[in-house]
């Protein structure tokens, strides 16, 4: 551009041959010049930029650490002064009948459940957010599609690139979706959680929050996973008191509940054991796994890109009704206002209007596939979803610029 500008000035002001002359030797030595500088400029950039996306990244890390060492020690306090379940008689009737129905050693079961301690801090964290706050996606997107999860990601991405073409061929799960289960779940095992899993699934087993609105559904489903959990440590010799998770009882990597565990963990490197804590491959083999379960539907989208017709609300309400349940063929969501992207008109399986809020503003529409409902699956969240998404995106985006930045 330099040596545009220079040219046009001196044609109009040079005007004997000598000077031309003199000015074409310089006008063909410069733009070597001018461009090597810029290259040089434009490199020196993009490595400030780099070391600076590292360096706030590591501060951030850093953060993290001593803010997941700081919990572990504040629910290590919380333990010590919790009442144990030993002293519950109605805890410890329940444990027998269940080492009886689930043919358990009954000493092993009541010892077990009976050094859970109640926590009060995992009955709050189960309680919906108060009433009145407004869902954002801009906002939940921004705690996930980050700098760290993203540069952790193409790291993980990278390192088990062999092991995630295998389970895609295999399983026809994206590599993309899987690395974005992982890092929105994790951040590639950096948290997996700091309560103790006997007392997570203790607590919520026999003290779930009777304020929640299904409280007795959720106590039924806690003991079941409780009833789950004892039957894993027992069949895989693992001490169930050692184990740390998330305050609802989830583990590991990819957070797996224990029924998860016992029903699509997988033993992806052939090596005799499951291990979903520090084994990639079987994270990944058993992340794959579950959406094949779910019904997974191998070169299908996640979602189309769509317009509704936010002027009609009888039409918006008959396609949200269905919530996130794909039901709707893209000639009836047509029919019902909603333009579909060209790729979304030629769709022929159902498909589901996709509703996420932006507090204040408009919210953000999407008509999503069977495999979108197959990643709510994992978590019942349209966000969640979303947010899988766009991460495992933005993580194959990064590396392919990485890529494209090293060549020649």
């Amino acid at each position: 551009m330099i040596v545009s500008t220079i040219s046009r000035q001196s044609r109009s002001d040079f005007k004997s041959g000598l000077f031309c002359a003199v000015f074409a030797t310089f006008l063909i030595a410069t733009p070597a010049v001018s461009a090597s500088s810029s290259t040089d400029l434009h490199t020196k950039k993009q490595q400030a930029q780099h070391h600076s996306r590292k360096s706030d990244a590591a501060h951030q890390q850093r953060v993290r650490q001593i803010q997941h060492q700081a919990q572990r020690a504040s629910l290590q306090q919380e333990a010590e002064a919790s009442p144990s379940y030993a002293k519950r008689a109605d805890v410890m009737a329940a444990a027998q009948e269940m080492a009886q129905r689930l043919k358990l050693d009954m000493q092993w079961v009541q010892a077990t459940v009976g050094q859970a301690r109640k926590m009060d801090s995992i009955a709050r964290a189960v309680l919906p957010p108060s009433s009145g706050m407004n869902k954002n996606w801009a906002l939940y997107r921004s705690r996930f599609i980050e700098p760290i999860r993203i540069a952790a990601g193409v790291k993980f991405w990278r390192t088990n690139q062999a092991t995630l073409e295998r389970a895609e061929r295999d399983t026809g799960v994206p590599a993309s979706i899987i690395v974005g289960i992982i890092g929105v779940e994790t951040i590639y095992g950096q948290n997996t959680g700091n309560y103790r899993i006997i007392d997570a699934l203790t607590t919520l087993a026999f003290d779930f929050p009777k304020e929640h609105p299904r409280a007795e559904s959720r106590a039924r489903y806690f003991r079941s996973e409780l009833e789950s959990y004892l039957q894993l440590t027992a069949r895989t010799g693992t001490n169930p008191l050692a184990l740390r998770g998330s305050y609802a009882g989830a583990m590991g990597m990819p957070q797996f509940m224990p029924s998860s565990w016992t029903q699509y963990a997988v033993d992806f490197d052939g090596d005799g054991r499951v291990d979903l804590f520090a084994n990639p491959a079987d994270v990944i083999g058993s992340v794959a796994n579950y959406f094949v379960a779910f019904k997974w539907k191998p070169g299908v989208p996640t979602h189309f890109a769509i317009d509704p017709d936010r002027n009609n609300p009888n039409a918006m309400a008959t396609l949200l009704q269905p919530d996130i349940v794909p039901t709707f063929s893209a000639p009836t969501m047509a029919n019902l206002g909603v333009k579909l992207d060209t790729a979304g008109q030629q769709y022929k399986g159902p498909l589901a209007l996709i509703e996420l809020q932006n507090g204040d503003q408009a919210p953000s529409y999407v008509a999503g596939t069977e495999n979108f409902y197959a990643i709510t699956r994992y978590n019942w969240s349209s966000y969640y979803a979303m947010a899988v998404i766009e991460l495992g995106q933005a993580i194959a985006n990064a590396m392919q610029q990485t890529q494209q930045a090293a060549l020649p």
